[in-house]
């Protein structure tokens, strides 16, 4: 797995957790969802992502777009 796929994984995690956390626990946990997919859309702007250089201390192979 390379850090790109690695992040889309994370962000689609993150979206499914707050979705259900939203709907069990409460309506503030639709934020984290809020903020996922704006993080996901400056990343796909300025390149910057924090999750990405996290996945590349881990070790993960560079890809195409956090390379």
């Amino acid at each position: 797995m390379n850090i790109d796929r690695a992040v889309m994984a994370f962000a689609g995690l993150v979206i499914l957790v707050s979705m259900a956390l939203g709907y069990t626990v409460s309506q503030y946990s639709y934020g984290l969802a809020v903020f996922a997919g704006l993080n996901l859309i400056q990343a796909s702007f300025t390149g910057f992502c924090p999750v990405a250089m996290f996945f590349r201390r881990l070790g993960l192979k560079p890809g195409r777009a956090f390379g």
